[in-house]
């Protein structure tokens, strides 16, 4: 069975607190000698994701 996919939506403040929470966390882990792999691989998705110009409407 296929995973579901998920997308999320960030502002460029938001996109830049997300990144450094992630080294964040990358440089915890490898203070305590585990595997950053995952972390890794989080950070060049978000760091790599296109940019999406939407319309926000406000009712």
């Amino acid at each position: 069975m296929k995973e579901p996919t998920y997308h999320i939506y960030l502002d460029s403040h938001e996109r830049t607190l997300l990144l450094h929470s992630l080294v964040e966390l990358k440089n915890v882990l490898l203070r305590q000698g585990r595997y950053t792999d995952c972390v890794d691989e989080l950070i060049c998705k978000t760091a790599g994701a296109p940019a999406k110009k939407m319309k926000i409407e406000y009712v």
